[in-house]
């Protein structure tokens, strides 16, 4: 246990959910640094000013621009994110210092109990996500995919209220709130893939999307060696490009690029718009 004195600031959005992550590391380093006093500093970013589609509003870095800002002008000392919300490439003088232990990468689905396949046609599902959008419409093209935003706590009482037959949400995220919703059931990594996390970066930089585009990665570590599955897809799901690769977990990085090396010549930059 290390012996750090004096205060850290962390800034962080404050949501419940960014609240709920943020006390994880704030325990985390207190646990670590006798002494170190770990201070919370709630920042409103532009993202949770905006209550409609995010693209139109520059989509990339909205739920951390103001956070990165507070960190050059010395009013926190760290930002706490989820990985979701990072652009692919970070602010000048910016690194990633840390990332914790890996949690349930999966997306649930609430409502429908026989999964996807069991949702009654047309059915309505809430998201924000244009990765979830696209997989959904992929799968299942005669569903209403609407756009739903806000904290977990509002969308499940959206789907509560009937507004929506179903959503699709973050596992961690229902974990890391302590909610246990008996109509969530996991999608298979297999068959939705998640987004993009720490393990899967150098995919995301080297494609250059971002969390409001319909892309997915899932890396996976064992024996020395990392698997990586990536998907980029149009809005609409109608089309979707897919590859998969292994390397040692030394190239992981190399990996990641070779796989958005290989899609983008398969034409992913002009599903993405770029």
């Amino acid at each position: 246990m290390g012996a750090a004195t004096g205060r850290l600031r962390l800034g962080t959005r404050a949501s419940p959910l960014a609240r709920a992550q943020a006390e994880l590391v704030r325990a985390a380093l207190a646990g670590r640094h006798a002494g170190l006093e770990v201070e919370l500093v709630f920042v409103r970013t532009t993202g949770d000013r905006l209550r409609g589609p995010l693209a139109p509003a520059g989509g990339k870095g909205l739920f951390v621009k103001e956070i990165e800002e507070a960190l050059a002008e010395g009013h926190v000392d760290a930002g706490v994110h989820s990985m979701k919300d990072l652009p692919a490439r970070l602010a000048p003088g910016l690194v990633i210092g840390a990332v914790p232990e890996r949690v349930d990468p999966r997306d649930v689905l609430v409502g429908g109990a026989g999964g996807l396949a069991g949702l009654p046609e047309g059915a309505r599902v809430g998201t924000a996500s244009p990765r979830r959008r696209a997989q959904l419409l992929a799968r299942r093209p005669d569903l209403e995919v609407v756009l739903l935003r806000g904290n977990v706590d509002t969308r499940l009482r959206k789907w509560r209220t009937g507004e929506v037959d179903a959503l699709v949400l973050a596992a961690a995220g229902l974990a890391r709130l302590g909610i246990v919703e008996p109509a969530a059931r996991p999608l298979a990594v297999e068959e939705f893939l998640p987004a993009v996390g720490q393990g899967e970066r150098a995919f995301l930089t080297a494609v250059g999307g971002d969390c409001n585009t319909a892309l997915a990665a899932h890396a996976t570590v064992a024996d020395g060696q990392v698997s990586l599955r990536a998907l980029v897809a149009d809005p609409d799901g109608r089309r979707q490009l897919e590859d998969r690769g292994t390397a040692a977990s030394s190239e992981a990085a190399v990996l990641g690029r070779t796989l958005a090396e290989r899609l983008l010549a398969a034409g992913a930059a002009a599903l993405i718009g770029r």
